[in-house]
């Protein structure tokens, strides 16, 4: 019986991720995590530290960590690495000027020896505010070029576009994210 129990903890705990989110200031962290949880989304304030919460999302417990994006605080981000299984990288689509300051930070973060074997989702956020639709395929393709995702080889990514103001493709994104994680560990 001692067996048996100890198995259905394992099995329990084989269903719960812990998801790093990060991206810079503003660009809608944690209005992305108060979608998911169905809270309004039309106060939100900068978070200053990080803030844990969590989703039950198809039978799994998704821990997100949301940690502050602001330029005094992206030296403490290495503090939340360890056992982190998906990274969330959330980028505001209506800052391209702040696109090379992604790319410094994201790359920052790639060399770090305990995310390896973490996916990596890329969130372009604030889709619901670009008017000409055919833009987005070209910024997810600028993105994909910039951040030099095809050189990745240690791992999984996406990009995806979202908007955490209306959902918008917010579940796509938290369902590749559980689908990546059965796979690398092999759970039906």
């Amino acid at each position: 019986m001692g067996l048996i129990s100890i198995i259905r903890k394992q099995k329990l705990k084989d269903k719960e991720l812990r998801v790093l989110m990060l991206g810079l200031d503003n660009s809608g962290k944690t209005t992305i995590v108060k979608s998911l949880l169905g809270q309004d989304v039309k106060q939100v304030s900068p978070t200053m530290g990080f803030n844990i919460e969590t989703v039950d999302y198809h039978d799994y417990i998704i821990n997100i960590w949301d940690v502050g994006g602001q330029s005094s605080l992206r030296p403490f981000w290495f503090n939340y690495f360890e056992k982190t299984d998906s990274l969330i990288w959330v980028i505001d689509s209506l800052s391209l000027e702040r696109l090379q300051e992604n790319f410094i930070e994201f790359k920052k973060i790639l060399i770090e020896d305990r995310l390896i074997g973490s996916n990596f989702l890329i969130l372009l956020n604030k889709i619901d505010l670009i008017e000409d639709k055919a833009k987005i395929q070209q910024l997810i393709t600028k993105i994909i070029n910039l951040l030099q995702l095809e050189e990745i080889k240690n791992h999984n990514w996406k990009v995806l576009p979202v908007s955490a103001f209306t959902g918008e493709n917010l579940h796509n994104g938290i369902d590749w994210i559980v689908d990546e994680y059965k796979s690398r560990m092999n759970i039906i």
